[in-house]
């Protein structure tokens, strides 16, 4: 997909492009998160500890990276990296 606008075309689906809107969300998020009361956002960084591990029944889940578990690694490390975040106030605006 692409789109066209006044610096001209953008590969709507490149790795850059996912990787910018990933980081524009997360800005998003921090400013959201910063209207929490703390007792939220310490639920919220608990719930987001507690589900940035991948549970596969492996000893060492995610171990051996495959396709077919790719994106599940993927949603838990950016929990790990969402809860880092909460746990640093400072960060939640970067």
């Amino acid at each position: 997909m692409e789109h066209s606008g006044e610096t001209g075309t953008v590969q709507l689906h490149s790795a850059g492009a996912l990787e910018g809107r990933l980081l524009a969300h997360r800005r998003v998020l921090g400013l959201i998160v910063q209207t929490l009361a703390e007792p939220q956002r310490a639920a919220l960084r608990d719930w987001l500890a507690g589900n940035s591990v991948l549970h596969d029944g492996q000893e060492d889940p995610g171990a051996v990276p495959t396709e077919a578990n790719a994106i599940a690694l993927a949603v838990a490390d950016e929990y790990r990296l969402l809860a880092e975040m909460l746990a640093r106030p400072d960060q939640l605006n970067r």
